[in-house]
């Protein structure tokens, strides 16, 4: 029971990074239709921008502490959110009208091109940091076996919850996130309307890509570890998240990510961590077999 529960806190702590991520994936789905491959290495580009600043507050002696944390994820949204802007506008912008393939196509060519260049610029070899966040509370002992809620598991569960609320209010009470929801419905008619579509999309991969920077502080901090290819692995399995709760809903994206989370930290722990991937893949086929649009995906419908 106690060894249950700890991996229960395990998968969700987890599953709330990679659901960050996947909110990415369905917000520029739901407006544009086009999957942002490039996405995941977005996530790489947050966790070593998030590397670089807490190396020079913390290891330069200038900050330490939780200011510190606050300001490296500051940092990491900003200069990650300008890496989401610069995609939209080379990658997506140009070829907007053009076949459905080509920006999908430009967005794989985008994502080799930031793995190229992290690995040109920071070395391919793993950075490693010391952990920042110590202790936990015990929340139960059987036996020699202690259940522990740790204080970094707290602050990815804390830090994931508020920055969806934020994100819900901006969707939902803003003109910002009428005008996204406008261009998701029909996106001709939004700019028919006054709609200023160029600026919504621009900010929706903004916005994206800040989620993914939180979500890359948050594992950099829990995992201590950035290499230039963490964002293919990662992406991946945020992607599935967000075709298994349903590309292009919001609150499916969460659950799915919760999802993965759970069904990859109970592999690992009762069966073959080797296989834990293709556990979390075949209940993604399995899902799209019995489910086509996810667990709260809606059926598109084609206007004409």
């Amino acid at each position: 029971m106690a060894y249950a529960l700890q991996q229960l806190i395990n998968g969700i702590s987890l599953g709330m990074i990679y659901g960050l991520i996947a909110v990415g994936y369905t917000m520029v789905y739901g407006i544009i239709g086009m999957i942002n491959f490039a996405h995941g290495d977005i996530f790489m580009v947050g966790a070593f921008v998030a590397l670089i600043a807490m190396v020079m507050l913390v290891s330069g002696g200038i900050m330490d502490g939780p200011a510190a944390i606050l300001l490296v994820l500051a940092i990491s949204m900003a200069f990650t959110a300008l890496y989401g802007w610069t995609v939209e506008r080379v990658a997506y912008r140009p070829l907007r009208g053009s076949f459905r393939l080509a920006p999908l196509i430009s967005a794989i060519g985008m994502s080799i091109v930031l793995q190229n260049f992290v690995q040109v610029s920071q070395g391919a070899r793993p950075k490693p940091i010391e952990p920042q966040v110590i202790g936990g509370i015990e929340l139960m002992r059987e036996g020699e076996f202690v259940v522990q809620l740790s204080y970094m598991q707290m602050l990815i569960i804390g830090t994931t919850l508020a920055a969806l609320v934020v994100f819900t209010w901006l969707v939902t009470k803003t003109p910002l996130g009428r005008a996204m929801r406008a261009c998701e419905q029909d996106r001709k008619m939004a700019n028919l309307l006054g709609i200023d579509t160029d600026r919504t999309i621009s900010l929706t991969f903004v916005i994206g890509a800040a989620l993914a920077a939180v979500a890359a502080t948050l594992y950099l901090l829990r995992y201590g570890v950035a290499d230039f290819f963490m964002g293919f692995i990662v992406g991946v399995k945020a992607f599935t998240a967000a075709v298994l709760g349903g590309i292009g809903s919001l609150p499916g994206a969460v659950l799915g990510g919760l999802l993965i989370g759970l069904i990859e930290t109970f592999w690992s722990a009762y069966f073959s961590v080797q296989y834990k991937d293709v556990a979390a893949f075949s209940i993604l086929a399995l899902t799209l077999i019995f489910l086509p649009t996810g667990l709260l995906g809606r059926q598109d419908v084609e206007k004409v």
